[in-house]
């Protein structure tokens, strides 16, 4: 990775407790940038890096979302940062002020309806049919007899805000929507729109993107090939993104995208065309990418300093990639062995297969030593008590996430009262 027009960019990265936001600052930390981060815990997965030169402890996203924008306005004026690094949903509150911030640092955002489109499930089902895009049939439904009434059959139940597979649950029968209704009704989750859509089986596919004002400027995919906490990946091969370059084109420019836009789609057994089950208004894990040959960071930067950068060649496809704490976690959840989670160890450590040719994206501890410590203290609690892989797993969902409650505050404006 090269800096833009050989510049060591102050950057800000709007938080750092997600496993994109560590992938972006080891590749902005290699690249010879200075980076700093936002994040409300003082513990987040990104402190533990020789590359971030300081942590400041925000305001919640979640709780609180015109805090977390004054106190990064704040931030950007007292500092002096020439790139905010929008790396989470924390993109929706900026497109929210973007003259404000604009006048404070540079950022690729796209409008702020375009931003709320993607964000949601909903906006985003929606976009896909006005396009005439597949995805698996779905129903929008607002209530619990609506709910009850679309879900026939194996399906999928999915809140209309959330992410890395919070608020989804997958029904195969009676009792498994019974169970899916009642934490739906504990959690408020009937207060918005919800989505039931048929359950396909198939290889789970996630496609990059990177837009100059609605121009498809850069595109990776790479296919989920062992899942890990959280229902994300934790192997990944690195794929051509030929069937799916013509729609992200289409949905990228129907909103005029400026900046990152990633999506998940599965590849349905009979291999027909790809269906799109999610999108995210943000750059997901870029490693693999930059491990594949196209740094989708250094695009971002470009973008958010006013460049209009070429298309670079496309990334390189059989890149095999993993997250080594990602798939502790995911050996814990599944067979809750201490045994198998010591022979994961072990692979992981030795590179044995499948690890064998596979490159870490997430602890790189060749270049950054001090990001061991996060991945050496997973193994140990999973290794005394692999049953605590569920409450690890739960700290990716924090308070610098967006929910229902903060995407209305947002939609209502910072002037006007809660």
């Amino acid at each position: 990775m090269t800096s833009p027009a050989g510049r060591r960019l102050r950057v800000l990265l709007s938080e750092g407790g997600s496993t994109s936001a560590r992938q972006a600052i080891t590749m902005l930390g290699l690249a010879g940038h200075h980076v700093e981060i936002c994040d409300p815990s003082p513990l987040c997965l990104g402190r533990f890096s020789r590359f971030v030169r300081a942590v400041h402890r925000c305001p919640p996203l979640r709780r609180d979302p015109a805090g977390y924008l004054g106190f990064v306005m704040e931030l950007l004026g007292r500092r002096g940062f020439d790139v905010l690094l929008p790396i989470h949903e924390q993109g929706l509150v900026f497109a929210r002020a973007p003259d404000r911030i604009a006048a404070l640092a540079g950022v690729a955002l796209p409008s702020y309806g375009s931003y709320r489109t993607a964000v949601t499930k909903a906006g985003f089902s929606r976009l896909l049919e006005k396009l005439g895009l597949p995805q698996p049939p779905t129903r929008i439904v607002t209530s619990e007899h609506e709910l009850r009434e679309a879900a026939r059959g194996p399906c999928v139940i999915k809140t209309s805000v959330g992410t890395a597979s919070r608020g989804v649950w997958r029904v195969t029968d009676q009792a498994a929507l019974d169970q899916a209704v009642y934490e739906l009704r504990a959690a408020e989750g009937f207060a918005g729109e919800l989505l039931v859509q048929d359950f396909i089986a198939g290889p789970i596919e996630h496609a990059q993107a990177v837009f100059d004002r609605g121009d498809l400027l850069a595109l990776h995919a790479y296919r989920q090939i062992e899942t890990g906490a959280g229902g994300g990946p934790s192997r990944k091969l690195s794929i051509r993104g030929d069937a799916v370059r013509a729609d992200v084109a289409a949905i990228g420019a129907a909103l005029g995208w400026h900046g990152a836009l990633s999506f998940d789609v599965i590849r349905p057994a009979n291999d027909a065309r790809p269906l799109y089950i999610d999108c995210n208004p943000r750059l997901v894990e870029p490693m693999s990418a930059q491990l594949s040959g196209l740094d989708l960071v250094d695009l971002l930067l470009r973008l958010s300093l006013g460049e209009h950068p070429a298309a670079p060649k496309p990334s390189q496809d059989g890149v095999c990639s993993h997250l080594g704490m990602q798939a502790l976690l995911g050996c814990a959840l599944r067979s809750g062995s201490r045994r198998d989670v010591m022979r994961e160890c072990v692979r992981l450590t030795l590179r044995q297969p499948p690890y064998a040719g596979s490159a870490e994206e997430l602890t790189p501890v060749g270049h950054d030593g001090f990001s061991a410590v996060p991945l050496i203290a997973t193994a140990m609690i999973l290794l005394a008590a692999p049953g605590r892989a569920t409450i690890l797993a739960a700290k990716g969902w924090g308070d610098h996430l967006l929910d229902a409650a903060a995407l209305a505050r947002i939609d209502r404006g910072f002037d006007q009262p809660a």
